[in-house]
């Protein structure tokens, strides 16, 4: 049977970027610890409505781990406590009675904040865009079987293509760097034959927008593998370096 809690949660206001912004804190009791962290916020916000106030503006869709929409730094770690868990699948559980909460944005120069907790993440649309992708001729579905690949290289393109975008490996990062974001979209694509032909194009591409929006460069601290609710590997980021100086080498 689930139980209540009461929490004092301190949580980051902003209106804007160009608006100073600051700690609210407010007490919520009877919060279910069967409740999802999203549903808690959506207990305080609507708290914070019924008091006549604007409610907290924080990142959320499918609430199943899949998105990656959500995303916010609760005591100090992005995602939260539970390691290999988005915010929406944290369950307040793993919080105790009378505990203090603070919550806050991701906080990086490429993800500029726009209100509360919610802050501008398409710098990573940008970076796919600019060669997260494979040319293929329309026309029939090719046959699934056509190319054959070899069982670890198609578990290793799968582990990376678990990446969700979330941006939480940014976050935790000292430097804000996206790399291990980078890695599982290269990785995903360098392992498989689809992604040869491009390969050299994709690499350069990609690693150029990155720099482009403002991330930092890797320090090989680990951060962003402990929270990375996939569990990405940094293994990832070794391969990207490797195919960024095969293709600054190769390339015309």
């Amino acid at each position: 049977m689930a139980k209540t809690i009461t929490l004092t949660v301190k949580i980051w206001r902003q209106a804007n970027a160009d608006s100073p912004g600051a700690f609210e804190q407010h007490i919520l009791d009877t919060i279910s610890t069967d409740m999802s962290f999203l549903e808690m916020l959506d207990v305080l916000n609507e708290k914070i409505t019924l008091s006549g106030q604007e409610p907290v503006a924080f990142d959320h869709d499918c609430r199943e781990g899949i998105c990656g929409m959500c995303g916010a730094v609760v005591d100090g770690t992005a995602h939260g406590p539970e390691r290999e868990t988005s915010l929406c699948q944290l369950h307040m559980r793993h919080f105790s009675d009378g505990q203090t909460v603070t919550i806050e944005p991701f906080r990086a120069k490429g993800f500029p904040l726009l209100k509360d907790l919610t802050v501008d993440r398409s710098a990573f649309d940008h970076i796919i865009a600019a060669g997260g992708y494979i040319s293929v001729n329309t026309g029939s579905t090719p046959d699934g079987n056509a190319l054959p690949i070899a069982q670890h290289l198609a578990e290793q393109a799968m582990d990376a293509a678990a990446c969700i975008g979330c941006g939480a490996c940014v976050a935790a990062c000292p430097n804000a760097a996206a790399m291990l974001f980078v890695s599982a979209k290269i990785s995903q694509l360098a392992l498989l034959p689809q992604g040869g032909p491009e390969r050299i194009k994709r690499a350069l591409s990609m690693v150029t927008a990155m720099d482009k929006a403002g991330f930092g460069n890797c320090g090989n601290e680990r951060e962003c593998e402990n929270v990375c609710p996939k569990a990405i590997s940094i293994r990832n980021i070794a391969r990207l370096n490797r195919e960024y100086l095969r293709a600054a080498l190769t390339a015309d």
